[in-house]
């Protein structure tokens, strides 16, 4: 069709009405924003002669998505989370804050409050009958290698099928969730089971929306971290362990090289004796090095709602309804 309306004086007065330009209330952020956003999709809609058929069955599928709260799932999947990790790591680079170790996405399923420990913890509470024992160790550290006594090293992760304490109703609310501050040494360790590869749920929302563009929707093994200390710039990251079939082809983009690390099978008597275990385990190390920053804002993790972040906020309440 060669129909194209976009462009004509009638559209464009529409688009200053419908972004509210033409009125003296509201946020002038919110119209600039949204008249961008919507004058983009009736351009798309001209310039692919979207029909009414399929703008509807788009807007089914919005609605899917956020009566399924998975827009925080589609949100990845999508390449967002990774792009905004590219602009800030391009903003980091013109200030010449540089070093440490890789930021990469947090994803949708952090929750606030998790128990803490001094130095070690036992993460798991040993239900998972098919869980490998694993041993996560490392160290916190400067970029010049100085280590940093008190780090808050915030960890999570999934279980041996998939799920998350807290969205998952068969476990414990804090399974696999534990903050450890590191001990004189700058050292953390934990106690816990190697986590699984997952997928997005099979013929939901966001699985409609990446089998359309050819796509999977797997997850390889992988840990979450939150990371901080006064005086360095907050660290949001996650490892990706190694020789999973997904590692390098992660629908997330969550992958960076350096955040790949293996998992080295244990099963030297002594070793397992020193650890207190009844068998071969798993052992992991994922060293951390925080970039050192005067920046208060950049001490602390980046405002967006969180479960039990807050409890008296709408916003944290939704972010706890993931469907994942």
């Amino acid at each position: 069709m060669t129909v194209k309306i976009f462009d004509t004086p009638e559209v464009q007065d529409f688009l200053n009405a419908v972004a509210g330009v033409d009125q003296s209330g509201g946020n002038d952020r919110a119209k600039q924003i949204v008249h961008r956003l919507v004058g983009d999709l009736f351009k798309l809609i001209d310039d692919f002669d979207v029909t009414e058929e399929e703008y509807w069955a788009g807007v089914n599928l919005l609605n899917a998505l956020g009566s399924q709260t998975q827009f925080g799932l589609l949100s990845p999947g999508l390449g967002f989370d990774h792009f905004l990790d590219m602009r800030q790591d391009a903003i980091d680079a013109e200030a010449k804050r540089t070093g440490g170790t890789p930021r990469t996405i947090e994803g949708p399923l952090y929750v606030a409050g998790a128990p803490e420990a001094e130095g070690f913890a036992r993460m798991d509470d040993g239900s998972d009958a098919d869980g490998e024992v694993m041993w996560l160790t490392g160290q916190v550290r400067d970029v010049d290698g100085t280590p940093i006594p008190g780090a808050k090293v915030e960890i999570w992760h999934c279980n041996s099928k998939g799920g998350y304490s807290f969205f998952d109703p068969s476990q414990d609310e804090y399974n696999m969730r534990r903050t450890i501050y590191a001990d004189s040494d700058g050292r953390y360790t934990a106690r816990s089971i190697i986590p699984s590869g997952y997928g997005v749920p099979e013929g939901a929302p966001t699985d409609v929306v990446l089998k359309s563009l050819g796509r999977h929707g797997e997850r390889p093994a992988h840990i979450h971290y939150f990371v901080s200390a006064p005086g360095h710039q907050h660290l949001t990251t996650q490892i990706n362990l190694a020789g999973d079939p997904y590692t390098y082809d992660d629908f997330a983009f969550a992958t960076r090289e350096e955040l790949v690390v293996p998992a080295e099978r244990i099963d030297d008597p002594a070793e397992i004796a020193k650890r207190e275990l009844d068998g071969p385990f798993s052992h992991v190390v994922f060293d951390v090095e925080l970039a050192q920053t005067d920046a208060a804002e950049l001490q602390v993790r980046h405002a967006r709602p969180r479960a039990k972040e807050d409890d008296q906020d709408l916003a944290s309440q939704l972010a706890g309804t993931a469907k994942v």
